[in-house]
């Protein structure tokens, strides 16, 4: 692409032109080639505009940035590298991107996903539906990305808007159809989504979490309201609200634009839980729907797990699927990991269940479904976790009490501290688990805290692994090692069969 014909599709406060040709764009000058155009920007973490000589040395024919004085050094020592210089430095990534790639974007129906909790298994079960109906597809999210039948690993929930392009162009070439992504709030706040055009919106809920960013709640859920009035492009075509959140109603405001299609299981929305069974491996619910009601039947477990299958239901309804096809993708199941994953325990008897509860919230309806998988045999529910360092600390002690209350024991203990003093962390969520009065160990080697409460645990109970899910690594001062609950808990459950 010349670099004259990419001027023309961005807004440029000043550019000079250079005889040019653009092979590819970077943001990061360390993956600079011959040909690219470096998009040097200011972040949260460092200004990239402080690379400039590097990007150029390492063979960048033009470069666009949002700083004045990178601008001028551009026009004053480097004339025969094309310059741009723009008003918002990741808009414009995301506008040379889409140009440089040839609008991958357009040629995906993109259904997108945000909320606090269940935006991950929700986005595995919408993907899941529209595969079963053989639409290519493309998944990016938290624990891996998807490009047609290929899997990828994923570095971040949702990563800047270059990189989702890319990752939208190589599904294009494979004949993808159709995008589903996780948006998280520092995505939807950073403008790492900017002009992508979103044909459905799904809203799970919001409850307290990330506020070490966004400082509020009310600034947490602005952040993903940007989802629902579109950013940098209109708002979506439909926009899918989970009708028991009470956030819900000023989305509904926001979202006038879109057609509004609600779930719940309180009575309220075109698509409600009724009747709703939950057994061990299977849940079943009667869903009521603008089309007529269904059973459905799910091998997921849990009431959270009702509202995955019916914001993923409603969406894929949005997305042209029919009620039999909904129904027979749902009870094939789409096993997330790190998701109420069940630990493989041979013939102990004990339940371990590894899941990524990380919130309040979440602990609290994790530790409910545990709650009502052993209450049948009148076994106990074992809770195991921690809390992240570097991150919302007013969340601790909550999770903490949460645990008490739900649990016949906690064992406290480490998870990503990062650069914090673990015991420091542990001291902060122990407070919350000591005012309930429930037994409560404490130990900070997560290896260590694993064996303690599976050993702590009978036949017939269950024990919760809570807080790192899918991860394979634990994040310390020194560094990251390492780590998966899984494959600890099962070497322990292997040594006490």
């Amino acid at each position: 692409m010349r670099w004259t014909d990419l001027l023309a599709n961005l807004g440029v406060v000043e550019s000079a032109t250079a005889p040019v040709e653009i092979t590819s764009v970077e943001y990061d000058s360390r993956r600079i080639k011959a040909g690219d155009v470096f998009v040097a920007m200011r972040g949260g973490a460092t200004d990239g505009n402080l690379y400039l000589e590097a990007a150029i040395e390492q063979g960048a024919a033009a470069v666009v940035t949002d700083s004045r004085a990178a601008y001028e050094v551009l026009r004053r020592e480097h004339t025969s590298v094309g310059a741009a210089l723009v008003e918002h430095g990741r808009r414009s990534l995301a506008d040379v991107s889409a140009a440089v790639m040839g609008h991958p974007e357009r040629r995906l129906a993109l259904s997108a996903v945000t909320g606090t909790n269940g935006k991950t298994t929700t986005a595995f079960l919408l993907e899941a539906m529209l595969r079963s109906v053989r639409r290519t597809c493309v998944l990016i999210g938290t624990i891996e990305m998807h490009v047609g039948d290929e899997v990828r690993v994923s570095p971040h929930t949702t990563p800047e808007s270059r990189d989702v392009l890319a990752i939208f162009a190589d599904g294009v070439k494979v004949g993808a159809t159709e995008a589903v992504m996780e948006m998280s709030s520092h995505a939807l706040e950073q403008e790492r989504v900017w002009g992508l055009p979103v044909d459905v919106a799904i809203f799970t809920n919001l409850t307290q979490d990330h506020l070490d960013y966004h400082g509020t709640m009310e600034a947490y859920f602005a952040a993903k309201a940007r989802l629902f009035a579109g950013v940098g492009t209109p708002p979506p075509r439909v926009a899918v609200l989970n009708a028991d959140d009470p956030y819900s109603e000023r989305l509904i405001v926001d979202a006038e634009h879109s057609q509004m299609l609600l779930y719940g299981m309180e009575g309220k929305g075109e698509f409600r839980a009724e009747s709703v069974q939950m057994l061990a491996g299977e849940t079943r619910f009667r869903m009521v729907t603008p089309a007529g009601a269904v059973e459905v039947r799910s091998p997921l477990s849990g009431r959270v797990n009702v509202y995955n299958l019916l914001a993923a239901s409603t969406a894929a309804w949005a997305r042209g699927l029919t009620l039999d096809e909904i129904l027979v993708a749902a009870a094939a199941g789409a096993q997330v990991p790190g998701r109420f994953e069940v630990v493989p325990g041979g013939d102990t008897g004990i339940t371990v269940v590894v899941d990524y509860a990380h919130t309040e919230d979440a602990l609290r309806n994790l530790i409910a479904l545990g709650r009502e998988l052993v209450k049948e045999h009148g076994g106990r529910v074992i809770t195991l976790f921690g809390c992240g360092g570097d991150r919302d600390r007013t969340k601790r002690s909550r999770m903490g009490q949460a645990a008490g209350e739900g649990s016949d024991l906690v064992v406290l203990t480490s998870d990503n501290p990062r650069t914090e003093e673990p015991m420091a962390i542990i001291e902060e969520a122990l407070a919350g688990v000591t005012a309930t009065g429930t037994t409560c160990i404490v130990e900070e080697d997560r290896a260590g805290a694993i064996e303690i409460a599976i050993r702590s645990a009978s036949a017939g109970d269950i024990v919760l692994l809570a807080g790192k899910g899918h991860e394979k690594v634990q994040i310390l001062r020194d560094g990251t090692v390492p780590f998966d609950d899984v494959a600890v808990a099962a070497a322990v459950l292997k040594e006490i069969e």
